[in-house]
């Protein structure tokens, strides 16, 4: 599914030098290698800040948190996406409000959250915000919701995680909000060696307040305004994460490559019954995922893994049927596309560094389990 050290074997040397660089200086908490990827992911984003946190979970958080959103407040999103999308909104003291996702491309829906957005006026119990996530490297409707955003009021917040380098309509993800969060989860398309993440904005006001809140609510050592968290980058990350944006735009432009070669490949295989990736022409995906939607998709993964092939299911149980999110009141069939999504999603492999050849045995493989049909 993902192999990490044909990349490590290219950067080593670089990777080694930056990180014996952090050592030799002894500041791991915040050192100048921090700054200057904040610096640096902002220009690549489009904004003017960046504020590098511990993990994309918290950089959710802290977009969240700065611009006020807390107690008392709804936030619409998407129950199709990782369990940090709400869980953060829970941790921020929020409500988590959802909507479901346009079928085709597995982004929360503007539609379906206009539908939310007039029943909530209606009952008295308005939405605060709405965090669209860019899911498998897409960027969302970014229009349609600025549309709602301009006829309701409502704050955007985006759930960047995946899509470090995605556009919309030439505007970097991480620009599109009031906020954006990203994180660098190794198997991320930019990632750390371990966990880290950015919260980015154009406001330097929220960016003060992140900045404020990652450190235990202080703006001056020991002198703490507000109850915060403990959520800053470690410089080792921030370095590793400099060498490697230097090589994002061409590790993504390879996967959008590899992503093609899939197409023809499959078009050549003619299996029926498959449907490939879409891309929203307004955008530029950037593939942090190979998402295919097939018929008896828990065989097929049986099948591929018995040949040794990687695969995954992103994400085999929608949010609102989690054990820990019962509480929140949604059931079965309240949210059929993302229900149904879950039961035929599969992601197969897709890293910069994958081969041709591979790809083509993904799909023979594929191609062979169908025509036993």
């Amino acid at each position: 599914m993902l192999d990490f050290s044909r990349q490590y074997a290219v950067l080593r040397p670089r990777l080694l030098e930056a990180v014996t660089k952090v050592c030799d200086s002894q500041h791991f908490i915040l050192g100048a290698e921090v700054a200057a990827f904040e610096t640096a992911a902002a220009t690549a984003c489009g904004t003017s800040f960046g504020v590098g946190c511990a993990s994309g979970t918290d950089a959710l958080w802290l977009a969240m948190a700065a611009a006020g959103i807390g107690p008392g407040d709804r936030v619409l999103t998407t129950p199709f996406s990782f369990f940090a999308t709400v869980s953060s909104i829970l941790r921020a003291g929020a409500t988590p409000v959802l909507a479901d996702i346009d079928p085709v491309t597995f982004n929360l829906s503007a539609t379906a959250c206009e539908e939310v957005l007039k029943q909530s006026a209606a009952a008295g119990e308005p939405i605060k915000a709405i965090l669209p996530v860019h899911l498998y490297g897409q960027c969302a409707d970014w229009s349609a919701f600025e549309d709602l955003k301009s006829r309701y009021g409502v704050m955007l917040i985006e759930d960047a995680a995946q899509a470090f380098g995605a556009t919309w309509q030439s505007r970097p993800a991480g620009s599109l909000g009031d906020a954006a969060a990203f994180s660098f989860y190794p198997t991320k398309n930019l990632s750390a060696m371990g966990d880290a993440g950015l919260a980015t904005t154009n406001d330097d006001a929220l960016a003060e307040r992140m900045r404020m809140l990652r450190a235990h609510g202080m703006r001056r050592r020991y002198y703490h305004d507000e109850v915060g968290w403990n959520s800053r980058l470690d410089t080792l990350q921030a370095a590793v994460l400099l060498v490697k944006l230097e090589f994002i735009a061409e590790w993504n432009e390879r996967r959008r490559d590899l992503a093609a070669n899939y197409g023809v490949l499959f078009g050549e295989a003619g299996i029926e019954g498959l449907t490939l990736p879409s891309t929203d022409a307004r955008g530029v995906h950037v593939y942090h995922q190979y998402v295919i939607r097939v018929p008896r998709r828990d065989e097929l993964r049986a099948f591929l893994a018995e040949r040794k092939i990687g695969c995954e299911v992103y994400y085999p149980v929608p949010l609102h049927l989690q054990e820990s999110l019962l509480s929140m009141g949604y059931k079965r069939g309240d949210f059929p596309e993302s229900e149904r999504a879950a039961e035929e999603v599969l992601a197969l492999p897709m890293y910069a560094e994958l081969r041709e050849d591979e790809q083509e045995i993904v799909v023979d493989a594929i191609a062979e389990f169908y025509a036993k049909d």
